[in-house]
């Protein structure tokens, strides 16, 4: 349980690190900042700046993809057979089948009931 705390950390981590990467990019179209008449300029905003975080976005992107199949292994603790499904191990109770003339609890029976 260990190794998947350490896997989970690092996805929080990384998780964090791409939404700060995806706020701090400039929109290509304008986007909403256009609509209400924001456009403010980035102070030192160079091309391979938004080359860098383009390519950071991608890399955190497959990081986490990555990260997240991992911790399913780890949890899975063994990889499934081919065909196999996650419900070969359930145990359906069996039905319990009452006698042909018992009620349900609670109910008076139908019938020649004259008093």
């Amino acid at each position: 349980m260990l190794a998947f705390n350490i896997v989970l950390g690092i996805i929080l981590l990384v998780s964090f690190l791409l939404i700060l990467v995806i706020m701090v990019q400039q929109p290509k179209s304008g986007g909403l900042s256009s609509s209400f008449g924001g456009n403010a300029q980035v102070v030192g905003g160079v091309k391979k700046t938004g080359d860098f975080l383009n390519n950071s976005t991608w890399t955190l992107g497959v990081a986490l993809i990555v990260l997240s199949l991992i911790s399913n292994l780890i949890l899975s603790g063994k990889p499934q057979a081919q065909g196999s499904s996650i419900f070969d191990d359930v145990k359906v109770p069996a039905p319990v089948e009452k006698p042909v003339g018992s009620l349900p609890t609670g109910e008076q029976p139908q019938g020649n009931t004259q008093k």
